[in-house]
């Protein structure tokens, strides 16, 4: 009987650009604040935690990212850094398991704000069915029987990915010119209007400087 061959999971690390994603790297002084978890090169399937609606950061939980029709396409400058590891055909599916048990439960699972605080202190905040990102993406090696950090997945960070030995990079770039996506979906799906999630923060901005 033939061994299984082994998986590779991909890593995509994110920079949007927004209000909240400059806070938090002028806090880290890291190049990217967000990470998901990729199934594919060529980024049809991608899981994390981060909003559910493009205008509004705090409605956020567990989501199936769509670069294509999803919230990137409200920052249709975002840079990204894709890295893939290889795992185990178990642990692949230990993984499949988990994430479709997030996905198969989403209603229970909010976004952990507190926790990034957390993070920033040093100091792990769990909380029940509440995750952010790189927590999520962590948590999700962890229960497949990964252990990739000895810290608790709380305290983990987008960069930790980077840093990591055990990930390869694949590209680093402009989102939306990374060659392998689907360029004539990209032609034909519309870029969201960059106003309307600009315009209460510069309202805001406006209104700090009178």
């Amino acid at each position: 009987m033939m061994a299984e061959k082994n998986k590779t999971v991909y890593i995509l690390l994110t920079d949007t650009g927004t209000v909240l994603t400059k806070v938090i790297q002028w806090y880290t002084n890291a190049p990217y604040n967000h990470v998901s978890i990729c199934f594919d090169d060529r980024l049809d399937e991608i899981y994390s935690f981060g909003r559910k609606n493009p205008g509004n950061p705090l409605i956020a939980g567990f989501i199936k990212e769509d670069v294509y029709f999803g919230t990137y396409r409200y920052f249709d400058d975002t840079r990204c850094l894709l890295l893939k590891i290889e795992v185990s055909a178990g642990e692949y599916r230990r993984i499949r398991n988990v994430i479709e048990s997030f996905y198969h439960n989403q209603e229970r699972y909010s976004y952990n704000l507190l926790g990034l605080f957390g993070v920033a202190m040093q100091y792990p905040i769990h909380q029940k069915n509440k995750y952010f990102c790189s927590q999520f993406v962590a948590e999700v090696f962890e229960k497949s029987g990964l252990q990739l950090w000895r810290q608790p997945t709380a305290l983990i960070s987008p960069n930790d990915f980077l840093m990591h030995p055990q990930f390869e990079l694949v590209y680093e770039g402009s989102l939306y010119h990374y060659p392998l996506l689907d360029h004539g979906l990209l032609s034909i799906a519309p870029v969201a209007p960059r106003y309307a999630y600009r315009q209460p923060f510069e309202l805001l901005k406006k209104k700090l400087t009178l």
